[in-house]
């Protein structure tokens, strides 16, 4: 099943580099959503991978923390979001690997989030 976020990117960016699609008349257009990039691994029982794209669709979309601060965030690709200027990458880390371990998603482990900020410039639209 294909979700909200890779129905509205272009998945043949880098996971770093997701940018909206815009559907026009004349062309298809892809703009960046949030001014951060951000990539998501998730580490359990040492094994480091990116966070898979339905963990984060289901953070981001379902975040019971009460916080607005993480309102501004939105998944793009396994291991990678984007978010706001307002959202604080530690806080955020810290309440995924919360909410990911309360979940089950390390099957009875504890899931540590890792968070860093992409460094890499989008490539021109």
């Amino acid at each position: 099943m294909m979700s909200l976020a890779s129905s509205l990117f272009d998945s043949n960016m880098p996971s770093c580099h997701a940018r909206v699609k815009v559907n026009s008349a004349r062309c298809d257009t892809f703009l960046p959503v949030y001014a951060r990039k951000l990539k998501v691994d998730t580490v359990i029982a040492g094994a480091r991978r990116p966070a898979p794209l339905d963990w984060l669709d289901s953070f981001c979309m379902r975040n019971f923390t009460g916080s607005a601060e993480f309102d501004d965030t939105l998944p793009t690709a396994d291991g990678s979001l984007e978010a706001g200027l307002r959202v604080d990458p530690a806080r955020l880390a810290a309440a995924m690997s919360e909410w990911f371990t309360k979940r089950g998603k390390g099957n009875g482990r504890p899931v540590v989030v890792e968070i860093h900020e992409c460094r890499e410039s989008l490539p021109p639209a």
